[in-house]
């Protein structure tokens, strides 16, 4: 992958190294998994690169960048159910939660930063 521009925001260039990792592994979901859990974590993790981009040029932030957080949260309990049903693996997991754990923490500095600039 081509290094990122140097004007992306950190956050947008981690959740496309989540996207990187994310979807090859959803493309490998069996196949009774595949249109079920496999398409809904991977159009959240799509519309959330629309939610960070939308949020980047909006001078509405706040709302997009609520609704990115929540898309995220739905993200994470996906994923735990994908671990739980076994389409995940405990190593995989680990390394999801880490990834969006590091994203959650960029977008809530994001948000707090918007708070306080109104």
């Amino acid at each position: 992958m081509p290094p990122p521009p140097a004007d992306d925001l950190p956050i947008f260039v981690h959740w496309l190294d989540f996207l990187a990792w994310l979807l090859p592994l959803t493309a490998k979901f069996p196949q009774r998994a595949r249109f079920t859990f496999a398409n809904r974590l991977d159009n959240l993790a799509l519309d959330m690169v629309e939610d960070l981009v939308e949020a980047r040029y909006s001078r509405q932030k706040q709302a997009l960048l609520a609704r990115a957080n929540l898309r995220l949260e739905k993200l994470r309990v996906l994923l735990r159910l994908c671990h739980h049903m076994a389409y995940v693996s405990h190593a995989q997991y680990e390394h999801a939660v880490r990834l969006l754990h590091q994203v959650g923490s960029m977008l809530g500095g994001w948000r707090r930063q918007q708070e306080t600039q109104t």
